[in-house]
């Protein structure tokens, strides 16, 4: 199992205290530092006459008698007719999800009476929707997932229980999306283990094709039969279950885009499994299939999970997998598109570009596309936990650059063989004249290329903005390799000329050099946003967004910052980008399109704040942050501007008003000196 690829995180809610007629009352205490204190603690009430009763065995003080009546229960649970059950398949799920460890209800048969449990909701109709038993396959399906989520022998354990079967049923979608989110994430668990993987490739191409059809789709059910329709008909055990019987509508939204993104990652998690054994390749390397897969991502809401890029990464670890990846464009660019982001899995995406660049069956499909992108993170020192990622990346894309230089070898695109061409001279020609030049020599250069970023600040200032490029392209073409302070502002200004010129793809090649080039705890601020509103021109809103996240988080963290002040300007990107990424706006799109109505509807805004409440909070204790109002903020930025006019003693002409029309005054970002 490749352990790159994290399963999102699913923790127990906050526990509650309520009386034994709530549905979800808590135990008190469920479990202690051992097993043999695993004691639930009730409430004084009247000796208990039932006969096995999961409470009164909990509390017995005698361990031998306690494991050998735990043990009846659970075999008397699933035959049994009562409505405590949930009560205590409530508590069992609170001790499975808090210590998932622990070796005891495993081993009294746990997992044998989960599976009846469930067998019985799918098979008896009439008995599921007695009372509370509806509730019951979910939690028990719950328990088996955590069990076996880390421990091999416990997985072992319940597949010799006859769980798998219980949960292909649920998988199936016998009972909701809301049964199938637990019964893919135990399948996904259980599959993980080399031990029970076979147990679960007997159903090999039916959950494959099960989880690729969850995953491409899970969004748009959950839509269509929770979040896009009236509250009356709402199933309010979905609401219970989602809320633990506690919050209104906003927590019921919440949580549900937060489980619609886990259902749709354990299921890629599942066909990781799969994939990682090189199992069944093509059946989940279907064109349709691969091409949305980079647009499967956790959301705000499941940062821990690389959904669809962890599984690209894993197919291109493999010759047919890295076969099928490459022959399709769609999935190229958005691997380029992650690779120059702010994506928490920038490296993923590095790692794939690479694989089918070293791939000779595959290089040549792809190094058109791929060349374009890597030769901006050529400086880039470190990704992760991995260093030199940048010389990794040159010596991929040179390792046959004479071929091209001496015309035994034509690419396809003439810009890739312009940017490899630039590559060749920024690392080998220009390190060879660097280290020629003698120290006056070098004092001279430095110098002149100040007076051109001079004169290109004085073109831009003046609005001749093509001419300010031109003037940082010819400073940069003098730069010594090892001057990173001074490229990083001349790349950054020349992004923001590049914005100017509505060119946003060199606005994003610059942007990302200029924050190779800088430290990666400390990125260069204003080129994340220019990177944000090149994306933001592009239409890319996912990319926009990280690095707009970034920008904000860029200044909450600053050590010079006395008060920390959010420009307008970003957080209304973010309100936008947010809206844009939400996890079911296709969803919402195609619901709304396909039935014609206005639908009761809810959109990611209510996130903004939090978002931005938690970039707040990671800033010092005492620090004020504000959202600026956007006047105010207008204001400012127009004093700043008159005053470094002032001090060059440069007039306002037609040329910058031409310029900035059309432009946002977001966009409008004064450039280094």
């Amino acid at each position: 199992m490749s352990a790159a690829f994290f399963l999102p995180i699913d923790l127990p809610a906050p526990e509650t205290h309520l009386d034994s007629n709530s549905l979800f009352p808590s135990m008190e205490s469920p479990h202690q530092n051992n097993k043999a204190n695993n004691t639930v603690k009730m409430h004084s009430q009247p000796p208990c006459s039932k006969p096995c009763c999961f409470f009164c065995t909990m509390n017995e003080p005698e361990p031998s008698l306690r494991r050998s009546k735990l043990s009846q229960c659970f075999k008397e649970m699933p035959l049994r007719d009562d409505q405590d059950h949930v009560l205590v398949l409530s508590g069992l799920w609170n001790i499975s999800m808090t210590q998932p460890d622990d070796a005891e209800f495993p081993s009294l048969g746990i997992f044998e009476c989960m599976a009846k449990l469930i067998h019985r909701g799918i098979t008896d109709q009439d008995w599921l929707l007695r009372g509370q038993n509806i509730y019951i396959p979910y939690y028990a399906a719950h328990i088996i997932g955590s069990y076996t989520m880390d421990k091999d022998q416990f997985a072992e354990r319940a597949v010799k229980s006859g769980v798998v079967l219980p949960l292909m049923e649920l998988l199936r979608g016998k009972m909701g999306w809301v049964e199938q989110r637990v019964a893919v994430r135990a399948l996904g668990h259980l599959a993980s283990h080399d031990k029970t993987f076979e147990a679960i490739a007997v159903h090999e191409v039916e959950i494959i094709k099960l989880a690729m059809k969850i995953a491409s789709n899970c969004l748009e059910v959950i839509y269509e039969e929770f979040i896009g329709i009236k509250d009356t008909k709402r199933p309010k055990y979905y609401c219970d279950l989602l809320t633990r019987g506690l919050g209104g509508l906003e927590l019921q939204f919440r949580k549900a885009e937060e489980w619609a993104s886990q259902l749709q990652c354990w299921s890629l998690y599942l066909l990781n499994c799969f994939a990682c054994k090189e199992k069944s390749l093509n059946l989940i390397c279907k064109k349709e299939f691969l091409k949305t897969l980079c647009g499967m991502w956790g959301g705000l809401v499941n940062l821990t999970s690389p959904a669809g890029i962890g599984l690209l990464r894993t197919l291109c670890s493999s010759k047919a997998g890295r076969e099928n990846v490459a022959n399709l464009k769609e999935v190229i660019d958005s691997l380029c598109n992650v690779s120059r982001s702010s994506d928490d899995w920038q490296e993923m995406a590095v790692d794939c570009l690479l694989s089918l660049l070293k791939d000779q069956d595959t290089r040549y499909k792809v190094i058109d596309i791929a060349a374009l992108s890597l030769v901006d993170l050529i400086e880039l020192r470190s990704l992760g936990a991995r260093k030199k990622v940048g010389e990794t990346i040159t010596h991929t894309l040179l390792q046959d650059y004479h071929k091209i230089k001496y015309g035994f070898l034509k690419l396809k695109s003439k810009k890739a063989e312009r940017a490899l061409e630039e590559l060749w001279e920024l690392k080998v020609e220009n390190i060879k004249r660097d280290k020629l030049m003698s120290e006056q020599d070098m004092k001279e250069r430095e110098v002149f290329i100040g007076k051109l970023k001079k004169q290109g600040n004085k073109n831009f200032w003046s609005g001749e903005i093509e001419q300010a490029c031109k003037m940082y392209s010819k400073a940069l073409d003098l730069c010594p390799i090892n001057t990173r302070k001074e490229r990083i502002v001349l790349y950054s200004n020349r992004a923001q000329c590049y914005l100017l010129l509505k060119n946003p793809a060199a606005a994003i090649s610059d942007t990302t050099r200029a924050l190779s080039l800088s430290s990666p705890v400390s990125p260069h601020s204003k080129s994340l946003w220019r990177r944000s509103q090149a994306y933001d021109m592009k239409g890319l809103a996912k990319e926009s967004l990280m690095d707009c996240l970034m920008f904000i988080n860029s200044r909450i963290k600053s050590e010079h910052t006395k008060r920390v002040r959010i420009p307008y300007y970003a957080a209304r990107m973010i309100n936008k980008q947010m809206n844009a990424t939400w996890l079911f706006a296709n969803a919402k799109s195609k619901f709304c399109s396909k039935n014609g109505e206005r639908v009761y509807e809810c959109n990611g805004k209510y996130q903004l704040q939090e978002m931005l409440q938690r970039l707040m909070d990671a800033k010092d204790n005492g620090m004020p942050t504000s959202v600026e109002d956007p006047l105010v903020e207008k204001r400012r930025r127009r004093k700043q501007e008159k005053a470094g006019r002032r001090r060059k003693g440069i007039s306002v002409p037609a040329g910058w008003a031409h310029a900035k029309s059309g432009m946002r005054d977001s966009q409008v970002l004064s450039i280094t000196q």
